[in-house]
């Protein structure tokens, strides 16, 4: 209910500051673990890449924040879960697995840390969880600078397939993984870039 209402109301705050959209959320499954892997431009992405959707998003967040009076708990409520200080620890992976195999999605800013240059580089994290967790990979493009009254948009593509990468198992599963999601994510906004000019 708490999650319902937080996402509904920041909806509204998004659609009024930032002119905000999403475009082609059907392709998130209605079902089952997902794991949406976008790029990352800003603090304000990862409401951005969860409110437009029915389904509740997931996401690893610093383990300080969860200490500060309000916010702690606020985020907590909201399905935030901590990760300590110095990388991602066995602890999370376990714990995002365990969403995932509970059916939930969990959004991974493969980046890492906020990227303004445009181009998406990636640490291999999220194709590593994708991969070993079996769960549907959904690329995600935030587009626009959040700039006051002026349009951000974020938009989904279709799940990724990876299936022959599993199949073959190669020693670099990992690195190719992680380019097939970047060079998705990379092409949803190419051509989101071209459709505006």
């Amino acid at each position: 209910m708490f999650y319902t209402f937080c996402s509904a109301l920041l909806r509204g705050i998004y659609r009024l500051l930032f002119r905000f959209e999403a475009k082609n959320t059907e392709y998130v499954p209605d079902t089952g673990g997902v794991v949406l892997c976008s790029n990352h431009i800003s603090l304000l992405d990862p409401p951005a890449i969860g409110i437009m959707l029915n389904r509740r998003v997931r996401f690893m967040a610093k383990e300080e924040l969860f200490k500060i009076p309000l916010f702690g708990p606020a985020i907590d409520a909201l399905g935030a879960f901590p990760v300590k200080r110095g990388g991602v620890g066995k602890e999370t992976i376990r714990t995002a697995f365990k969403l995932l195999q509970d059916g939930e999605i969990m959004g991974i800013f493969p980046e890492g840390t906020r990227n303004m240059e445009g181009a998406v580089a990636a640490k291999k994290g999220a194709a590593m969880i994708a991969l070993k967790s079996g769960a549907a990979v959904v690329p995600v493009a935030v587009c626009g600078k959040y700039g006051l009254f002026r349009k951000t948009k974020v938009v989904y593509g279709p799940p990724i397939d990876m299936s022959d990468l599993l199949e073959r198992k190669e020693s670099n599963m990992l690195e190719q993984a992680t380019e097939r999601i970047m060079d998705t994510i990379n092409a949803i906004m190419l051509e989101e870039q071209q459709g505006r000019a």
